[in-house]
C-alpha cells in the first residue's frame, strides 16, 4: 500500500451517518492499518464519535462542513446549491490532490453529477458508469451500469465494456476475463439497436477483450461471463432484483428452519453451514459500487448500510488505488479508441448505404405507382 493513500470521506452521506461512517472507519483502520483519512461533515457531530476510538482518531483530519445533501435533492440542485456541503468538498480534496479516491455513502444521483463536474472523465470516456461485482454460482461477476445511465448508445456500451474488462483484470486478478452484453437472447438479431451494433463493435474490433456475445438475465447468477454490459436502467433492475431474490431466499430458509422442532434441530446441527451461507449472501460484503471512468477514484456506499458495510466500500476504494485501475483504462483506451473510431465509422457507412436503398427503393414504388395510374 502507498504511503500517502489518504481517503476522503463523506462524513454525513448515508442513513446512519455520521455514526455509521466512524464506525466503519474503525473497521476499515484494523484491515488497512497505513490509511488516512479526511472528514468531511459537522464537526460537533463527528468529534465525540470520533473520540471514543482513540487510535482512529490519530488517523483522521475533520473538516468542517456546513451543509448536507439530502437523500431526495436533485441532481442538478445539489450541484448548483451543494458548494459547500460535505460531499462536494469531500470531491474537491480528491481534484485538489488531498487525498487519492473518495467513498460517500450520500445521494447516488448528486455524488455522480458533482464527480463528473469536478473530477471529469478519462480520455476517451463519454460517460461514467456505476459498476459493482456480486457472487455467482462460478466466482464473482463485476456489471455495469447500473443507474448512471438509464439511456445508452452503442459506444457507451462498448466503452463500458472496456472499463469492465480492465477492472475484472486488475481487482478481480483474472487474466483475461470475458465480457457480454445482457440482452433478451443469445441470438444476433435479437435486441435493440444499441446492444446489436455494441456486439458488431467487440466482435469486429481487433479489441484486447475476450468478447462472449450476448448474455441473459440467468447468465448473472450462472456467472457465465465475468463482465456484464448493460444500460443504466436494466443494470439497476437487475441488480435489485438479484438482491431482493437473495432475501426472499434467505427469508423462506428461515421460515422453514424454524417453523418446527424438527427444523429447529436440523439448524443447530448445521449450525456452522448455515453461517457460512448467511455470510456468503450478506450483501454487506459486497457493499461499494465503483465510478468507473472518472478521472479520479469516487465508490458510492449503499445509504442504508452499517459499519461494516461501510469498511467494505472503503476497502473496494483502497483496491482501486493499489491496483491502478484508472491508469489501466487509460492504457487500454489509448490502444483501441483507433479500432473504435474505424468500426463507428463503418456502421455510419453502413447505415447511410441503407438509407440510400430504403430511398430507391420508396422511390420506385413511388414511379410504379404512378405507371400503374397512365395505364389504367
Amino acid at each position: 500500500m502507498s504511503e500517502n493513500l489518504i481517503l476522503s470521506i463523506d462524513a454525513m452521506g448515508g442513513d446512519n451517518a455520521p455514526e455509521m461512517v466512524v464506525e466503519g472507519l474503525t473497521i476499515a483502520l484494523d484491515r488497512h492499518p497505513d490509511a488516512r483519512f479526511l472528514l468531511y461533515g459537522d464537526e460537533a457531530r463527528l468529534k465525540p464519535f470520533l473520540d471514543a476510538h482513540a487510535r482512529l482518531r490519530k488517523v483522521c483530519e475533520i473538516r468542517h462542513a456546513d451543509d448536507v445533501i439530502t437523500n431526495d435533492a436533485k441532481p442538478a440542485q445539489a450541484l448548483r446549491n451543494g458548494r459547500q456541503s460535505s460531499m462536494r468538498l469531500a470531491i474537491n480534496a480528491v481534484k485538489d490532490g488531498e487525498a487519492t479516491g473518495i467513498v460517500s455513502a450520500g445521494n447516488t444521483g448528486a455524488l455522480m453529477a458533482m464527480a463528473k463536474f469536478v473530477l471529469k472523465t478519462l480520455p476517451g470516456i463519454d460517460r461514467p458508469a456505476i459498476a459493482t461485482s456480486f457472487p455467482t454460482m462460478r466466482a464473482k461477476t463485476v456489471m455495469l451500469d447500473l443507474g448512471a445511465n438509464v439511456e445508452c448508445d452503442a459506444e457507451n456500451l462498448v466503452q463500458f465494456a472496456v472499463m469492465g474488462e480492465v477492472f475484472a483484470r486488475n481487482v478481480l486478478g483474472l487474466e483475461q476475463p470475458s465480457v457480454g452484453i445482457l440482452n433478451v437472447g443469445q441470438e444476433d438479431l435479437k435486441g435493440n439497436t444499441a446492444v446489436k451494433q455494441a456486439a458488431a463493435m467487440l466482435q469486429e474490433a481487433d479489441l484486447p477483450i475476450k468478447f462472449y456475445g450476448f448474455v441473459e438475465g440467468d447468465d448473472l447468477a450462472a456467472g457465465t461471463v465475468d463482465v456484464i454490459v448493460t444500460d443504466g436502467f436494466t443494470g439497476n433492475i437487475s441488480l435489485k432484483s438479484i438482491e431482493g431474490t437473495a432475501k426472499m431466499f434467505a427469508h423462506f430458509l428461515r421460515e422453514s428452519l424454524m417453523g418446527s422442532v424438527r427444523g429447529k434441530l436440523g439448524a443447530t446441527i448445521a449450525k456452522k453451514a448455515l453461517l457460512e451461507f448467511k455470510d456468503r449472501l450478506d450483501p454487506r460484503r459486497y457493499n461499494g459500487a465503483m465510478f468507473l471512468g472518472l478521472n479520479g477514484i469516487c465508490v458510492k456506499s449503499h445509504g442504508g448500510t452499517d459499519g461494516l458495510g461501510f469498511s467494505n466500500a472503503i476497502r473496494v476504494a483502497i483496491e482501486l488505488i493499489n491496483d491502478g485501475v484508472n491508469d489501466g483504462i487509460k492504457d487500454d483506451f489509448a490502444h483501441i479508441s483507433e479500432a473504435i473510431l474505424l468500426v463507428r465509422e463503418r456502421a455510419e457507412e453502413e447505415a447511410r448505404a441503407a438509407e440510400r436503398e430504403a430511398q430507391v427503393a420508396a422511390e420506385a414504388a413511388r414511379n410504379e405507382g404512378k405507371d400503374r395510374a397512365v395505364s389504367l
